[in-house]
């Protein structure tokens, strides 16, 4: 037991070091090879962040507001559909489908779409980066709610009809609630997703949709070190929030 303990705390502190080296960065005013700890710190970084004057708060503001969405619709969308494809005679064929958009890098793959969404006028905004995200994370919230369709699902749902309920309550009363943990897990995952994401929002959003992946990238092209340890410790932020939450009321409650 002891040896598992130990082991456990090396694994624990491997993992948050890497936060805690950017935490500790972006408050880092000076430090220069070979200190080990800054020689000085600082809190204007956050504070103008906090206070609305630094650009990473529109960043940040932006990339809540797609992730939001993406996993949202993703989500609840690739719920209804996947009962569908689940109970289709050629069900293979359209899981098989599902997996297209993995077979390509992200980056071929938008390029590929990038001239539709530019007939359609959605090349350079949000509402087209959020389409694009959606290509992604919406075939994968198919598949991870495809083996949860089986046949004793199919019969509580007849029983249901059965007794008087219509679809809407089949959804409300039946499949939601039975659905809850895996409906959490797959928000977080393409939450994650769309909120890491960088290759296509880069083509789809030319540039324009300053999301937090692509200022930490600028940054860095920049050699901006220290702004770039800002904009990657908001990147790491919310999904080590979503994770805690998930931990605690998912797999607690539920598993």
């Amino acid at each position: 037991m002891k040896a598992k303990s130990f082991w456990a705390k090396v694994v624990a502190v491997t993992f948050c070091f890497p936060v805690v080296y950017l935490l500790l960065l972006s408050v880092a005013s000076h430090w220069i090879f070979p200190h080990v700890v800054p020689q000085s710190l600082t809190l204007n970084r956050w504070y103008s962040l906090l206070t609305g004057t630094n650009s990473l708060f529109g960043s940040l503001i932006l990339s809540v507001i797609i992730a939001l969405s993406v996993a949202t619709v993703s989500t609840f969308l690739g719920f209804y559909t996947s009962k569908h494809i689940a109970y289709h005679r050629s069900r293979t064929l359209w899981l098989r489908l599902s997996y297209f958009p993995f077979v390509l890098s992200p980056v071929i793959y938008s390029a590929v779409l990038y001239y539709y969404f530019i007939r359609l006028g959605l090349s350079g905004n949000i509402v087209g980066v959020i389409l694009g995200q959606l290509l992604i994370a919406y075939p994968y919230a198919v598949i991870l709610f495809s083996g949860f369709w089986n046949e004793r699902l199919r019969n509580i749902e007849q029983l249901v009809q059965t007794l008087g309920g219509n679809r809407w309550q089949t959804y409300k009363r039946v499949l939601l609630p039975m659905a809850q943990g895996l409906l959490l897990v797959c928000f977080f995952q393409t939450f994650l997703i769309s909120w890491f994401e960088y290759g296509l929002t880069i083509i789809i959003g030319v540039g324009k949709v300053q999301t937090l992946t692509l200022k930490v990238f600028q940054y860095i092209n920049a050699a901006n070190f220290y702004n770039a340890a800002l904009s990657s410790s908001l990147l790491v932020i919310p999904p080590i929030i979503l994770l805690y939450f998930n931990k605690k009321f998912l797999f607690k409650r539920h598993w």
